[in-house]
């Protein structure tokens, strides 16, 4: 049986129905905006000492004051942890990993102990992380696993643009939602049925495309 993308399960575990369509794009490359946003990963050091007016021109999303605040608080939280200088100097970047059911791209390997980072360029929510993300990093601790041959019990999620990392933790509820959306993926051979009345269909780019009828401003108000 193939392996399964990374990509594929973070995009079922958001809709099925979006894994679908984003099956059927040829070009599934990241624009150019998305590799800029990552490469903040790379540069919390010099972000944290630039001056402010530095970082006007960089992709970060809160004002330069701001940024530069999450970011001493993130640095302060992995400290205690002991894995600030693993986070902006990892043993490994950018690593294929193949495990026994899905493979896909690791930006960061840290050691001692071995875990996975991964790199959102997106927001992150009040706590935690979001459930695609949960998924993707369930996956991507399985597949390092499965290579080294040694159990991974935390995954790092890096939201670069905000100053914001975060771990998370192996549990057992985000293992099964993993086999979840792992199974659903693996069953998908034609489009699924349409979430109707989503709030998460309002932000897909697939919206018109899938034909869902998307919440229009006067419904959201209850006019």
């Amino acid at each position: 049986m193939s392996r399964v993308a990374f990509s594929d399960l973070r995009s079922a575990a958001y809709c099925p129905r979006k894994c679908y369509y984003d099956r059927q794009r040829e070009d599934r490359e990241p624009p150019p905006a998305v590799e800029a946003v990552r490469s903040l990963a790379t540069r919390y050091e010099y972000l944290l000492e630039a001056e402010p007016s530095a970082l006007a021109d960089e992709p970060i999303e809160p004002d330069p004051a701001s940024y530069q605040r999450a970011l001493r608080n993130t640095r302060a939280t992995l400290e205690r942890t002991g894995r600030w200088e693993s986070i902006c100097d990892p043993d490994a970047e950018s690593v294929l990993v193949t495990g026994r059911e899905v493979r896909g791209i690791v930006h960061k390997v840290l050691v001692d102990p071995l875990e996975p980072t991964l790199v959102s360029v997106g927001e992150p929510p009040e706590t935690g992380v979001w459930t695609p993300q949960s998924v993707h990093a369930v996956a991507a601790a399985k597949a390092l696993a499965w290579e080294h041959e040694t159990p991974i019990e935390g995954v790092w999620l890096e939201y670069p643009a905000y100053g914001v990392v975060r771990r998370v933790e192996m549990t057992t509820r985000r293992k099964a939602r993993y086999r979840r959306v792992l199974r659903t993926v693996r069953e998908l051979d034609g489009p699924p049925a349409r979430i109707r009345n989503d709030a998460k269909c309002d932000a897909c780019e697939y919206a018109s495309e899938c034909g869902v009828r998307t919440r229009t401003l006067r419904s959201l108000l209850g006019l």
